[in-house]
């Protein structure tokens, strides 16, 4: 690949091809509605959508947030017909340097245990796996 796409927040038109992304990477889940998740997370003080767009097309997508002390990632999709030529790379750094223009300091990323391929990727980019468990509760279904 000769150049890098262009790493920008999602805009309206991005929806649908965000969408179908996260469904062609197999990020969705029946009990998370997509357009909901994106809906809740742009455009905000703590939260955004980023995507990598190759001319038009989007190729890739982040969804970075913070909750004032620590960043977090979600959604990181590439374009299983985009994957390894560094852009699953452009986009994790744009997501760092998306939290550090907002001083955050550390990042979190939640991996499906399942996904030792996702592991292996964070790992080469320097993250490691924290001695800490992550525990949940919904508070709103749906």
């Amino acid at each position: 690949m000769s150049a890098g796409p262009e790493i920008r927040p999602m805009r309206d038109e991005d929806l649908e091809a965000v969408i179908a992304l996260w469904e062609a990477c197999g990020l969705t889940r029946p009990w998370n509605r997509p357009d909901k998740d994106i809906a809740f997370a742009r455009g905000k003080e703590q939260s955004d959508v980023l995507v990598g767009v190759i001319g038009a097309e989007v190729v890739a997508s982040i969804m970075v947030g913070h909750d004032g002390h620590r960043g977090s990632f979600y959604y990181v999709a590439v374009a299983p017909e985009h994957q390894g030529h560094g852009i699953g790379t452009l986009l994790i750094r744009g997501g760092e340097t998306w939290l550090k223009q907002r001083g955050v300091w550390k990042v979190n990323v939640l991996i499906r245990q399942e996904n030792a391929a996702v592991q292996d990727f964070y790992e080469r980019l320097g993250y490691e796996v924290n001695k800490v468990m992550s525990m949940g509760q919904r508070l709103i279904e749906g």
